[in-house]
């Protein structure tokens, strides 16, 4: 009572001091504060708009009121208050202590993503307690200096993420240590020698941390673990990168026994509980130096008969059943079992420039769970029956066993639809004829036409075009790049893409679309957000630049066709790489979830991963849950399944950064044979610390930095993309073409170093 009692008086004091001061003389800046403040603290957990404030304290003239704005203003960012909207405050009940997750950066740029929220907070490499990428810390939030960000400083590190490093061996006559790659950790790692395992000076090597840094001692101690190999040698660098990222480069022995033990053989009973397609046309089309089949697609004229509804009022088109067939893992693979339970560690397969590590043991991948032609397999199929316009009059999900007929490449695909005249991009079949060229011409042209029509429908409902060029290169036996090129996705590409999304967009739909008032079943989601608006903003101001216009207000459909627009008027022009980049940075990551939102870029309301199990682990799922709703069974545990899809979002962003590592790696191995030569390139990317130039010939990116410019000083304009000299006023912008000189290539750092030839 006595503690209610202060309170309510000090509210009569404030109350009192503004009725009688706010008429007469006026506020001051530092008690205008501490009124503000007691009133929050009296009232923690109350939201007040400005409106009420002003009643609240009597402020009634406008200087007090716009004094009060403010400092309100000030407390906000001071985190003293936090903004449920854009104009209420309350006091901010998350303090100045939080947890999460630390992210570590080369260039000492380090910061802190607190539990629940998107915005990252500064921690100086002075606050960091030697915190390191992934790692789970507590932090405390810095008082904020006037004009500078937000700061926190590691206070604990509640859990590491990794304790393993890898780098180059320094063996010296008394001790030994690690130069850790990627320049992410401070200090070098002490070794005693006898933890060395063998290991020389310039050997690559993994070592475990035994002992953190602490108020003791700064230093690391580690052990060596294995020893991959000397620096430069192709297997050495490879399974260093995949090391780097906690990825596998060995298939434990246990489960590679275990997928021994499998039978591969397909009983005659299991034949009878399945749909039978040995029959019917049915072939893959993959990449020439895949091993892994894990689709196939099906084809035959539909002579059956539709329910009613189904038929068309028009005059009925022939009709196709197209099979979408999908190898049948899960009947091999069963939950919880050793293969199982690595295959959901691993979550991806890892696809590096020269290998690939698969997710599931050789023998399942590449023999029996892969469609190879002329040998029977498992799958599970999504059977369509469509009409000339690719519109679906009927469809079904069923466990079914195929027999694949050929096994095409893309390469082979293409050459068969342009000897047949079917035009590249475009929705126009091949003319009428009586004959074809090439094997199963017939079908593959029907397979895209109908493929150019879903594309077509999809575009038309608001998909965005994104045909972004990948950097590809040619290896020798050695893993020593002989040729690097951008490949581009076409018609054959393009055609398994279009029907691979339908089955995923159907099964999807299948479980997630319910009559209103019903509860959707439990199903990991392929989900896509809308474009980040600061970052849309960003792109349409860059573009103005070059002349273009973006929308960056209204529906998601009037957004995706201005997009898309955008993307047809610069294909082909000097600067589409550029403004391609930079509009795919305004894109949202997409992610694994049991909470469907859609697919934005898609422009699918439900969508999901079904169609490459050998290779995604969320694809497995989808087979083990829709196969156990089809029997009758009960929704599956959401927060279980949740779990899972967080896996493996986070493992697929992991492999692909491995993956970028890998091309990079390449790259600079591939452009040291060109030292001192001048190419002509573009600027691909500007920085705070320099340029990235891509060469025009071979697509291969390097850096000029900074201090190199040395005829003015420069500054970065980050919002225009740009370097803007002080002096004489000189632009270095995105997409500006240059000549450069290859200076450097630093393979052991991954960095490829260029100058500006004048």
């Amino acid at each position: 009572m006595e503690i209610m009692y202060i309170c309510i008086t000090i509210l009569l004091n404030i109350t009192t001091m503004a009725k009688g001061k706010n008429k007469g003389k006026r506020l001051t800046k530092n008690k205008l504060s501490e009124m503000l403040q007691t009133l929050f603290q009296q009232n923690p957990n109350e939201t007040y708009t400005i409106k009420q404030i002003f009643k609240t304290l009597h402020l009634d003239n406008h200087p007090s009121k716009m004094l009060a704005m403010d400092i309100l203003e000030d407390m906000s960012w001071d985190d003293f208050l936090s903004k449920p909207s854009e104009h209420s405050y309350r006091l901010n009940l998350r303090g100045q202590v939080a947890e999460g997750v630390f992210i570590r950066k080369a260039n000492g740029k380090n910061s802190f993503l607190a539990d629940g929220s998107d915005k990252p907070v500064f921690i100086a490499e002075r606050n960091s307690m030697f915190a390191l990428n992934g790692d789970r810390v507590k932090v405390t939030m810095m008082a904020r200096r006037e004009k500078h960000i937000k700061e926190a400083m590691v206070t604990e590190i509640i859990r590491r993420a990794h304790d393993q490093v890898v780098g180059r061996l320094q063996v010296e006559r008394d001790f030994a240590f690690l130069i850790p790659d990627g320049n992410l950790f401070v200090h070098d790692i002490f070794i005693p020698k006898k933890k060395l395992k063998g290991g020389k000076t310039d050997d690559k090597a993994v070592v475990k941390i035994t002992q953190w840094p602490s108020k003791e001692s700064k230093n690391i101690v580690g052990e060596v673990i294995d020893v991959l190999g000397k620096i430069g040698e192709n297997n050495a660098e490879m399974h260093a990168i995949l090391a780097q990222y906690g990825l596998p480069y060995k298939y434990p022995k246990n489960v590679e026994e275990a997928a021994n033990r499998i039978d591969p053989g397909i009983t005659e009973q299991e034949i009878a509980r399945r749909e039978d397609f040995r029959d019917v046309t049915t072939f893959t089309i993959d990449p020439k130096d895949a091993k892994d089949f894990d689709d196939a697609l099906s084809i035959r004229e539909y002579e059956g008969n539709l329910a009613p509804s189904n038929h068309r009022t028009s005059a009925p088109s022939k009709l196709w059943e197209v099979g979408v067939h999908i190898a049948d893992v899960s009947h091999y693979v069963k939950e919880g079992s050793v293969i199982d339970k690595e295959a959901q560690k691993r979550a991806t397969s890892v696809y590096l420039v020269d290998r690939t590590i698969p997710m599931l043991p050789e023998r399942l991948c590449n023999f029996i769970c892969s469609l190879r032609p002329d040998e029977e397999k498992l799958c599970y199929s999504v059977i369509f029956v469509l009409d000339g316009e690719a519109n679906i009059k009927d469809w079904h999900l069923a466990h079914t066993v195929i027999k694949s007929n050929r096994r095409f490449a893309y390469e082979e695909v293409q050459e068969i639809l342009e000897k047949n005249g079917v035009k590249d991009g475009t929705g126009e079949p091949a003319p009428a004829r009586k004959s074809y060229e090439g094997e199963y011409a017939k079908e593959l042209i029907t397979l895209d036409a109908l493929a150019k029509e879903l594309r077509k429908k999809r575009f038309k409902n608001g998909s965005v075009k994104f045909d972004r060029e990948e950097l590809h290169f040619d290896v020798d036996e050695n893993g020593k790049p002989t040729r690097a090129y951008f490949k581009k996705s076409k018609d054959a590409n393009k055609l398994i893409e279009e029907f691979m999304l339908l089955a995923n967009r159907q099964v999807a739909e299948s479980i997630g679309k319910v009559k209103k008032g019903e509860k959707a079943k439990t199903l990991p989601y392929r989900i896509h957000d809308q474009p980040d608006p600061t970052k849309l903003e960003r792109l349409r101001e860059f573009i103005t630049h070059f002349g273009y216009k973006v929308k960056t207000t209204g529906s998601k459909e009037e957004i995706s066709k201005s997009l898309n627009k955008l993307m047809d008027d610069v294909n082909g022009k000097r600067e589409q790489n550029v403004i391609e980049s930079v509009a795919l940075r305004a894109m949202m990551k997409a992610k694994y979830s049991v909470f469907n939102i859609g697919h934005y870029g898609l422009a699918f309301d439900y969508y999901t991963h079904f169609t490459s199990p050998i290779r995604r682990y969320p694809d497995t799922m989808v087979h083990r849950l829709l196969t156990r709703y089809q029997e009758g069974g009960r929704s599956a545990n959401r927060d279980h399944y949740e779990e899972l899809c967080e896996h493996s979002s986070d493992m697929e962003q992991i492999a692909q950064n491995a993956e970028r590592d890998s091309i990079k790696y390449k790259m600079v191995e591939f452009m040291s044979e060109y030292i001192g030569e001048e190419f002509d390139a573009h600027i691909s990317g500007i920085t705070a610390f320099g340029i990235y130039a891509e060469i025009d010939e071979n697509h291969c990116e390097g850096m000029i930095p900074l201090h190199d410019l040395d005829d003015d000083y420069y500054d970065f304009d980050e919002r225009n993309y740009q370097l803007v000299g002080r002096r004489r006023h000189n632009k270095y912008m995105l997409g500006d073409p240059i000549r450069i000189k290859v200076a450097k290539a630093n393979i052991e750092k991954r960095q490829l170093d260029f100058t500006i030839v004048d």
